[in-house]
């Protein structure tokens, strides 16, 4: 994990006996972790808002890779009761889940509300990612090397939680609440961990960034000078998806990650580059503030972490 000798996909342990679940598989960052561990021999399952793209993703990669372990499951992340039958599904159809990528998301669209009425962003980024999580536990708990990987990215370092005014009535900015979806996801991955180390869980928590990654999250959501910004002008300086997914890769595979740690790219900035340990935002590692953002989200997923104690 040096600068001169950068892990690659092609250093990927073999993962033929695991079984991954990844949400927002069927394009981008999603997509490019799913090939790889398909590559790698690992069954993956799709975890995907639109069923029809997520077969369309499937039949790309067998394509490249005929006998692929793949299976497509509908999953809307901003609809808490989609996240609830999903959850369901998995656990009618497996008896354990290795690894859960919470990769899905949404990028600095006009201010929406999910259908439980929670503003757009921090339901699909963090809300329906922290339920998940908390529904698949137990399967993790019987899984080989369980961990959540949950993706956040550098704009963590430029948000805060409007604990006042989280869904954004007062006031709203789509990249404020971005960011605020996005230090969500950094906190929610430490006090996760900390919770999992309490009960002497097996499960790890870690979280990884793609840097600055080309894809649809920069076009399908903003409107106005973000989607021009993002979407068109800084384009060329971007990594493409199978580079940017390295990290996240990276932190559900290698034998060496740790729970708790933050994997992201290695070059300026960490807007590129392979994968190695980054530091989090102070405010991503604040015991105050993990446990506020998780007794807040209970309260609205009305999701209950039940830890296996060792």
């Amino acid at each position: 994990m040096t600068r001169k000798q950068r892990w690659t996909a092609a250093q990927i342990p073999d993962q033929t006996k695991r079984v991954f679940a990844v949400t927002g598989a069927n394009s981008g960052l999603g997509l490019a972790t799913t090939r790889a561990l398909a590559r790698r021999g690992g069954h993956v399952i799709l975890a995907v808002r639109d069923e029809d793209k997520g077969h369309r993703a499937v039949a790309e990669i067998t394509a490249e890779q005929p006998g692929a372990s793949l299976e497509v499951r509908r999953l809307d992340l901003a609809d808490l009761n989609s996240v609830r039958a999903f959850a369901q599904q998995v656990h009618a159809d497996h008896a354990r889940l290795d690894v859960l990528v919470n990769n899905a998301g949404v990028m600095a669209p006009p201010r929406t509300l999910s259908a439980q009425g929670h503003e757009l962003q921090f339901a699909c980024n963090h809300l329906g990612h922290f339920e998940l999580t908390g529904l698949l536990l137990d399967l993790l708990e019987d899984g080989i090397d369980p961990r959540v990987v949950t993706v956040s990215s550098t704009n963590h370092r430029q948000g805060r939680l409007f604990f006042d005014d989280i869904n954004g009535r007062r006031a709203y900015s789509p990249m404020a609440f971005y960011n605020q979806s996005k230090l969500a996801n950094a906190v929610f991955g430490q006090e996760l961990q900390r919770r999992l180390t309490q009960a002497g869980s097996p499960v790890r928590s870690v979280l990884a960034h793609p840097g600055y990654t080309a894809t649809n999250l920069q076009t399908s959501a903003p409107v106005g000078m973000v989607k021009l910004l993002f979407g068109r002008i800084l384009t060329p300086l971007a990594q493409a998806p199978d580079q940017g997914a390295l990290p996240q890769l990276f932190a559900a595979t290698d034998p060496s990650v740790e729970g708790g740690q933050f994997i992201g790219p290695d070059g300026l900035a960490e807007l590129r580059g392979g994968p190695t340990r980054v530091q989090p935002a102070p405010a991503a590692t604040d015991v105050e503030t993990g446990r506020r953002l998780w007794e807040l989200s209970e309260q609205l997923t009305d999701a209950r972490f039940t830890f296996r104690t060792g």
